[in-house]
């Protein structure tokens, strides 16, 4: 966010003070459906792919199956839940077609492969965040250390390159970011994953310290590339926010790059973890 220009000091602080309360009621939606679980969980997740898939076709190819892809994901999504396959293994899948899409994106310039690399991208909100949720006496604090990971990535990243500046992070694709902000995001962002692990008995059972120190780096650092990632995207075909669905913040794709790229890391993780 840059800041208010000159002599709009009151629209400046009206924008952050809605961002502010649309982020607060949308943390406090997000986490009580991960405290519930079970199905509810999961369509909520499915309708956010849905609407991310339903932006990316937006801004990156056309408007016309914008709705229908949208759909579509959400569909697919609930019907995969049925599927009888493990959800590791469905993490795992959902997890490498939304990387291999997100790596062709920047090569394809076709209408149709581009809504395929959408709708690869947005199924992985439908399918790895539930199988997180899933798991056996662990599910919630592993939602939940991707929230915190994600969220105190971000916040730590804004403050730190505001207050210290300096050279900038990739200044032709996101040219607010700075590298300080960057590595100020991976502090925090490890930091706070390492505190749900500490606070989390079931979880000190099953893996290290040091795992998840080096696991929760990898995921920050996977948040801020995820970020970039979807800048790259929008700066491509001239958009501003992915939408206009969440008052001061744009859209779902644009609340949610950082968070696809550590599902992406997380399905990957989990697949492994159960061969």
């Amino acid at each position: 966010m840059t800041p208010p220009a000159a002599g709009q000091p009151r629209s400046g602080q009206g924008e952050l003070r809605l961002r502010i309360i649309s982020a607060l009621v949308l943390a406090a939606v997000v986490l009580a459906v991960t405290v519930w679980g079970g199905w509810p969980f999961r369509i909520v997740w499915t309708l956010v792919a849905g609407l991310v898939a339903y932006e990316w076709l937006s801004i990156a190819a056309t408007r016309d199956h914008a709705i229908a892809a949208g759909i579509g994901v959400g569909l697919a999504g609930l019907l995969l839940g049925f599927a009888p396959v493990s959800q590791p293994a469905l993490a795992g899948v959902a997890a490498l077609a939304a990387l291999v899409g997100a790596v062709l994106t920047p090569r394809m310039r076709g209408r149709l492969p581009l809504e395929l690399c959408g709708v690869a991208y947005a199924l992985a909100f439908a399918l790895v965040a539930p199988a997180l949720r899933s798991q056996p006496e662990i599910g919630l604090s592993l939602v939940i250390w991707s929230f915190a990971v994600v969220w105190f990535t971000d916040i730590a990243a804004y403050f730190t390159g505001r207050r210290l500046g300096g050279p900038k992070l990739m200044p032709s694709v996101s040219p607010g970011k700075t590298w300080s902000g960057a590595i100020g995001g991976a502090l925090v962002g490890t930091l706070c994953g390492y505190a749900v692990w500490a606070f989390t008995p079931a979880a000190q059972q099953i893996v290290g310290a040091g795992l998840v120190i080096a696991g929760s780096l990898a995921a920050s650092i996977f948040s801020q590339m995820g970020d970039l990632f979807e800048s790259a995207l929008k700066r491509r075909f001239g958009a501003k926010d992915s939408s206009r669905l969440i008052p001061g913040h744009g859209g779902f794709l644009d609340r949610l790059d950082g968070y696809w790229a550590v599902l992406v890391f997380a399905g990957f993780v989990l697949f492994l973890s159960h061969l």
